[in-house]
């Protein structure tokens, strides 16, 4: 390897790169015959202004896996292509003016109808599947439990629903139960098993609910596949499956994933957007909007979540597209009506009667309850992840999907509670009593066993979350936390009723009517599911928009205000951050929060790769041989440019997909060989000289820069703001260091450790953590 160059791998990214394509031309290398005959490579005086000017920026090739969009050089190409529309005259710049302005509306239109199409598709699939488990319907059997017994009421046996006990073993009680039991194990394991092989077969990024991932391309980071067409497909029947084979588990984080892969899809039909990633992220945004809308029929909730959970950058057109796609996404699923009932969930609700001021206590502590609950799922569940990765069970992905399923069936199937689907159970605890009797849930002689078996329910459940959401299937953390939220809350309405009824003289129900109810269990189920998934996510103003748009019941926002907020406060002082930023950090990548706020003394010098640990390349005095070894013995996904060795006169940039690409052009082209010059500065040699090669045009030649005395406070603004992939550190022009995004997030992780230790440890590393830059 040529000794001009130092390799110390410290700070930079050191992921392999992936393949590029080989859909771009050779441009930067110029082919001239010299008076001899001889091949030499020149630039083009004359469109020298433009290669380094606005056709540049059309040259840059695809962003390698892994690695993070160049949001300054994406809109910049923006505002290149909007100009060169105002060059055309008459009626075809009206014309292409008027397609630019439609296209986002057509895409986000087309998205918001396929969610609200697969939506229906998943709900009425999943039913079906799960109900198929305990029997079948004599009338028809493509119908669900529900629509079989469509006018009876659910206090009276419905004569056209077939249990399998019953048909197989209809004289003997233990016999029913046994067959019963039996087939409702079998069809768990074997729904769960086939949506884990498909997954592993097909789509591998199927996975979980995928909002950590969504979260972190929407940031800026490249996963590719994760968004493809395998990854729909795959994902909607994997999760219609594994919704139906009872696992604690729920579609609404997943259908996220499955609209914003529609987004992905259908974006690919216009090049504006195919083309630029920056651009490509505004139409995520708007549906990762469109799949909360169909997932709880919440879309102004939607925008909210798209909004405040999972986009880095949210103009005021990402927001009205956003509306735009929720909006159609309702409407499609509204008229397709998938429950039948003219609501676009199964778990709508709505109450008649008003809280009182005494229960204010209740709601209080249901959401404290909600804090500590969530903060209890997040840490255990990303403590077994974190055993799963790095233990034997990542070698076995289906039998550990077998094992949890089989488990998860054998331990609901003893509790009523447990038993039923997800929606169905939130849809009953939410109701009010009159009219409803869920399994004798408002008989006032029962009240001690309801108690009981919600209570356990919810222990349960909160087990069964934990093994389940990090398995290798579609799995969404929404419905399971609700459901753990709506059991204690349902458990604690019942109390209260129950020490209502019997004691109604009690000074704390002084403004309780003499007669009828006071109590509504249901909105405690309520509080309390609302609690949990505030406790579990973080989520706030987007969450009790959801809620309200749930239930309608204007009059119970503010207990569910004051829930949020205390689960929130109370979790986050247990662990800044909600379960998609722990899987964030676990799976390591590089996502800086734009909420996070910095408040350490530390200045750029102090966590910059300094320039004795960079591989920098010299402008004027390297052959192709000496760039192709720089590609094959680093895996860094950029080198700064300098003038010299000697003086590190900073020049530019260059990223190693466009160093790599250029070299194989360049290896391709006529007269050009190992031997031969590449030049990155102004200093060309002359026309007769050897053929050489010009890689100006692929280099970045304004790249950003900063004094190394800057305050990481400024630096992490830059990132964040700004969006840049990399910071250069320079003083008077001579290069000092380089920064990334993951030197960011490794300084982040240090001194967050470095805080949570005593004072006296903690003062003697902060004053030798990184001293000062000596220059």
């Amino acid at each position: 390897m040529s000794s001009d160059f130092t390799f110390k791998r410290r700070g930079l990214d050191r992921r392999a790169a992936s393949p590029l394509p080989s859909s771009f031309s050779p441009a930067g290398i110029r082919t001239s015959r010299s008076n001899d005959g001889r091949l030499s490579q020149e630039p083009n005086v004359e469109t020298d202004a433009l290669d380094w000017g606005g056709d540049v920026l059309e040259r840059r090739v695809a962003y390698d896996n892994f690695t993070t969009i160049d949001w300054i050089h994406d809109f910049a190409k923006e505002r290149s292509r909007l100009r060169k529309l105002k060059h055309h005259k008459g009626s075809k710049r009206k014309w292409l003016q008027l397609s630019n302005a439609t296209q986002a509306w057509i895409i986000v239109f087309g998205v918001g109808l396929a969610a609200g199409l697969i939506a229906a598709l998943i709900n009425i699939s999943s039913e079906w599947l799960s109900d198929i488990r305990e029997g079948y319907c004599t009338t028809g059997f493509y119908l669900n439990k529900k629509f079989c017994c469509w006018e009876i009421d659910e206090s009276i046996p419905c004569e056209y629903w077939n249990a399998w006990g019953m048909v197989m073993s209809p004289k003997s009680e233990a016999g029913r139960f046994w067959i019963s039991y039996t087939i409702y194990l079998v069809t768990g394991i074997g729904f769960a098993a086939t949506s884990g092989v498909l997954v592993k077969a097909y789509a591998p990024y199927a996975i979980w609910d995928g909002l950590a991932e969504i979260k972190t391309i929407l940031g800026g980071f490249i996963i590719k596949g994760f968004l493809g067409v395998w990854t729909l497909v795959i994902k909607s029947l994997g999760l219609i499956l594994a919704v139906a084979s009872g696992l604690s588990l729920g579609k609404e984080g997943p259908l996220v994933h499955i609209t914003c892969c529609c987004g992905n899809v259908f974006l690919r039909l216009f090049p504006k957007y195919s083309h630029n990633e920056a651009k490509k992220r505004e139409i995520l945004s708007a549906a990762a909007a469109g799949g909360i809308s169909v997932a709880f029929g919440a879309p102004i909730g939607g925008v909210l979540f798209s909004l405040e959970e999972v986009s880095y950058y949210f103009s005021d057109s990402t927001m009205w597209r956003s509306f735009f796609c929720a909006m159609v996404a309702s409407v499609v699923l509204q008229l397709i009506n998938p429950f039948r009932t003219g609501k676009l969930v199964m778990f709508q609700a709505s109450y008649t009667r008003d809280w009182h001021g005494f229960e204010m206590i209740f709601f209080i502590f249901l959401g404290i309850l909600g804090g500590l609950l969530g903060a209890l799922i997040i840490r255990l569940n990303l403590r077994i992840t974190r055993i799963r990765n790095i233990t034997f069970i990542r070698h076995y992905p289906i039998t550990e999907v077998v094992i949890v399923a089989a488990i998860t069936a054998l331990i609901s199937y003893l509790n009523i509670f447990m038993r039923v689907d997800s929606t169905e159970l939130i849809s009953n605890l939410f109701r009010e009593c009159e009219g409803n009797d869920y399994y004798t849930l408002c008989h006032h002689d029962s009240y001690a066993s309801n108690v009981g078996l919600l209570i356990v329910a919810a222990i349960l459940k909160i087990i069964l979350t934990v093994l389940t959401f990090g398995i290798r299937l579609p799995a969404g953390i929404f419905m399971p936390s609700m459901v753990v939220g709506a059991c204690f809350g349902r458990a604690l309405g019942i109390l209260v009723e129950a020490w209502q009824r019997y004691n109604p003289d009690f000074w704390l129900f002084a403004s309780c009517p003499p007669d009828g109810s006071c109590i509504t269990p249901g909105t405690y189920a309520l509080v309390g599911a609302t609690a949990a998934l505030g406790g579990v996510t973080r989520m706030t103003v987007s969450l009790v928009v959801i809620m309200f748009e749930l239930t309608g019941a204007l009059t119970y926002v503010l207990p569910i205000m004051i829930a949020v907020m205390l689960s929130k406060w109370v979790g986050d002082a247990f662990g800044k951050g909600g379960i998609y930023d722990g899987v964030i950090k676990l799976q390591g990548y590089p996502f800086l929060d734009n909420k996070e706020t910095y408040s350490y003394d530390f200045i750029g010098s102090q966590v910059m790769t300094r320039i004795d640990d960079l591989v920098v390349i010299p402008a004027n005095s390297t052959t192709l041989d000496s760039l192709d070894e720089i590609i094959q013995y680093t895996d860094y996904k950029g080198f700064p440019v300098v003038n010299s060795l000697r003086d590190m006169m900073l020049i530019g940039f260059i990223s190693r997909s466009e160093l790599r690409f250029a070299i194989e052009q360049a290896k391709r082209t006529d007269g050009i060989s190992g031997s031969s010059p590449c030049y990155f500065g102004t200093a060309l040699p002359i026309l007769e000289a050897t053929a050489y090669v010009d890689l100006r045009p692929w280099m970045d030649m304004t790249p950003i820069t900063a004094s190394y005395k800057l305050s990481m406070e400024v630096v992490m603004e830059l990132f964040r703001k700004m969006g840049v992939r990399y910071l250069l550190f320079a003083q008077n022009g001579k290069l000092h260091g380089l920064l990334t995004k993951k030197d960011i997030l490794r300084h982040l992780a240090v001194v967050h450790r470095i805080q949570r230790m005593d004072g006296e440890n903690k003062n003697v590393l902060l004053s030798t953590r990184g001293h000062e830059f000596d220059h």
